[in-house]
């Protein structure tokens, strides 16, 4: 058993404590890699971990919870503690983490009319339900229970967000119910107004920001009663679907600021390494227009995206070295990377043939989102037929989220994004539609994990389909998460009969499994799976362009790949580099 408080600094076990963190994502790292990041954050000098703790990779379906493989947030801290160190958890409703929907699972959004992170009592009703399941499965793992975490947050950012300051203290007395009594916390970007709406009287305040750390500090002395703390400090920044650059930092100006901190405060590193945002995960942003995250969350850190040491590890490991020393640590890892060339497609099935295999179909007079038909993620297309119009002119949308792909007769006659979405469109040619298919296929791009549009996320078709001048009726709704492509019965290869969205199939032959990226230039959208896993989203647009395989995905002899494209935009070989290529280099600021 041990203790950790808060008073002027922080002591663990009686003695002066100086917080020195790195955050590391559980569900952005493969299991059989924990070892090895945690590894490389004690040997850089660090002695504490941080992770956040998304609720939809917990409780995906409502009711259903799961804390298993990437899931086991138990099997984690357990392994942090074998290597060093201590552990803090960020277990709020909300995360952020430019992670899908900010954590939040998406069977929330199923009820009209729910509101979030205040006191609403249908949210509440849910929160409480989820700590039910998780505080008393976190508890064990407390410090005053013989585990290592030290503390715990109990709202992230909420200051950008709102000021119901009822609700953030129901938040504490909430956690406090289960008696978790590890000394709380709350982060905020080091702003008066975000400050004082997301203090909590009582609890540790601390700032989440990437530069001038010495100014940030200056600023919360004046509401910080207790260790200065940068709870997130940014060494680097995300990247969005069509953003010109893969975003950097300078590491010099990250070190200076770093070894400031570590100086006169405490500080944890967000993020020690990034890794992945896998399947359909990643989060999006939206201020004028949607900007939906890259399946890489390489994010610049302190270590590459598979987990290479970097000049920023180096220069951070040296700002530790000269003030504190450095623990003895050996690393019996050897992770190795390798470029398994190029395989020739084998198989191929369009998307219309995989529906009975795929799908699960809903009937429904008037279109509805995918919440309202209990998906959550990945695609949704809504099959009708078109008895009543002689020549489809016009089309519109209404409430559509995010890109959809117009069909009829499984020919494309438009794709809308976004802000397109707003509106009616005219067709480029007008399209002879009497007794024809109407399909409409919509993507699911990642919802908004910050600010006020989170109230606005469902996806798919929430409103009407306007054809022409009138409302269409009468829809098969079919569900596609993607989570049975096993099922998929592929045929042969036939170049003539690629056309569409479909599935393509692969057979990568591995002598010894190794890190490797499979390399998506001159295909256009879509994700990939190796072995039933959702690798995560690829297209054209760039930045990213390639794809990461950690090598535990992978197994000796013959391997599954399979690539849903949905532009019709395919090769006809897939290449799999030992290179990355996840944009040219921008400096962010």
């Amino acid at each position: 058993m041990g203790t950790f408080e808060i008073k002027d600094k922080y002591y663990l076990n009686g003695e002066e404590f100086k917080l020195i963190s790195g955050a590391i994502h559980y569900f952005r790292v493969v299991p059989e890699y924990w070892h090895d990041r945690l590894l490389k954050l004690r040997a850089m000098g660090a002695n504490t971990v941080e992770t956040i703790i998304p609720w939809n990779v917990h409780e995906k379906e409502k009711g259903v919870f799961d804390f298993s493989g990437m899931r086991d947030i138990k099997a984690f801290v357990k392994t942090a503690e074998e290597v060093g160190l201590h552990v803090i958890l960020r277990p709020s409703p909300y995360i952020c983490g430019e992670w899908e929907f900010g954590g939040f699972p998406a069977w929330l959004l199923k009820e009209d009319g729910m509101r979030f992170r205040c006191m609403y009592e249908p949210w509440l009703k849910e929160v409480r339900e989820y700590y039910d399941t998780l505080m008393p499965y976190l508890k064990p793992l407390m410090i005053n229970e013989g585990g290592p975490v030290i503390m715990m947050q109990i709202e992230n950012e909420y200051g950008y967000y709102g000021d119901d300051h009822e609700y953030m203290k129901w938040l504490h007395d909430t956690i406090r119910g289960y008696g978790i009594t590890v000394p709380l916390f709350t982060s905020d970007g080091p702003y008066d107004e975000s400050f004082k709406a997301g203090m909590v009287d009582g609890v540790l305040e601390t700032g989440n920001f990437g530069s001038k750390g010495e100014e940030r500090f200056a600023f919360m002395k004046k509401y910080v009663d207790g260790p200065l703390t940068c709870m997130e400090f940014w060494p680097g920044w995300f990247d969005g679907w069509g953003d010109e650059v893969h975003h950097t930092t300078k590491a010099e100006e990250n070190a200076k600021d770093f070894g400031y901190m570590i100086e006169h405060g405490n500080v944890n590193i967000y993020m020690f390494i990034g890794g992945t945002n896998f399947g359909f995960m990643s989060g999006a942003n939206y201020y004028d227009k949607l900007s939906p995250d890259v399946t890489s969350y390489d994010y610049d850190a302190i270590l590459s995206e598979d987990g290479r040491i970097t000049k920023k590890y180096e220069l951070f490991k040296e700002e530790i070295k000269k003030r504190f020393g450095l623990p003895e640590v050996t690393n019996p890892h050897n992770i190795k990377r390798k470029a398994y060339g190029s395989m020739k497609q084998d198989g191929f099935i369009s998307l219309w043939e995989a529906l009975p295999e795929i799908g699960k179909v809903t009937h429904s007079k008037y279109p509805v989102s995918m919440e309202k038909v209990d998906q959550g993620y990945g695609y949704i297309l809504y099959h009708s037929k078109l008895n009543e119009i002689e020549e489809l002119k016009e089309i519109r949308l209404m409430d559509c989220a995010d890109r959809a792909n117009v069909f009829v007769d499984h020919e494309n006659v438009i794709t809308l994004y976004d802000t397109e979405l707003l509106s009616a469109h005219k067709l480029e040619k007008i399209v002879p539609a009497l007794g024809k298919d109407l399909d409409i296929l919509v993507e699911n791009m990642g919802r908004v994990n910050f600010g006020p549009f989170m109230n606005k996320q469902r996806k798919g078709i929430d409103g009407h389909v306007i054809l022409n001048t009138r409302i269409h009726f009468d829809y098969d709704i079919i569900s596609l998460p993607l989570e049975n492509t096993d099922k998929l019965k592929f045929v042969g290869y036939d170049e003539g009969k690629v056309k569409g969205p479909g599935f393509h199939h692969f057979n990568l032959n591995v002598d010894e499994p190794c890190d490797t990226f499979v390399d998506m230039h001159g295909w256009g959208k879509g994700c990939v799976f190796i072995n039933g896993f959702n690798l995560g989203r690829f297209w054209d647009i760039g930045p990213q362009m390639t794809l990461y395989i950690p090598a535990p995905l992978l197994k000796k002899g013959s391997n599954d790949v399979i690539v849903f494209e949905t532009e019709g935009k395919s090769e006809k070989e897939l290449s799999f580099t030992d290179t990355p290529d996840i944009g040219k280099i921008g400096v962010v600021g």
